[in-house]
């Protein structure tokens, strides 16, 4: 799949790089935007598919877009998520029953 990867003053349409060479150029992003975290390149995977989820995206769909061949792997973006939890309502507590 040839795929155009864009980063500022950086592009690179249908051209194959090493990891070595992106983890660079990433690296090399990271420092001019001031990053100080302990970041990787699979850190921006890794937050593509958490923000994905948060804004509701079926987990079935992560799955495919990250190319996971078991469910069990992309599950491991459930976890993050745990902020919406507060947020979830028993079905029970919206019954309106006197006793």
């Amino acid at each position: 799949m040839d795929q155009e990867l864009i980063l500022k003053g950086y592009s690179f349409e249908g051209s194959h790089l090493s990891e070595w060479s992106v983890q660079n150029i990433f690296k090399e992003a990271c420092t001019k935007a001031n990053i100080k975290k302990d970041v990787s390149v699979h850190s921006l995977r890794h937050s593509f598919a958490t923000h994905l989820l948060e804004g509701g995206t079926d987990l079935r769909y992560i799955q495919e877009l990250l190319g996971h061949k078991n469910s069990k792997t992309t599950e491991i973006y459930t976890h993050v998520s745990q902020r919406d939890l507060a947020k979830i309502h028993s079905p029970i507590d919206a019954l309106d029953m006197e006793v």
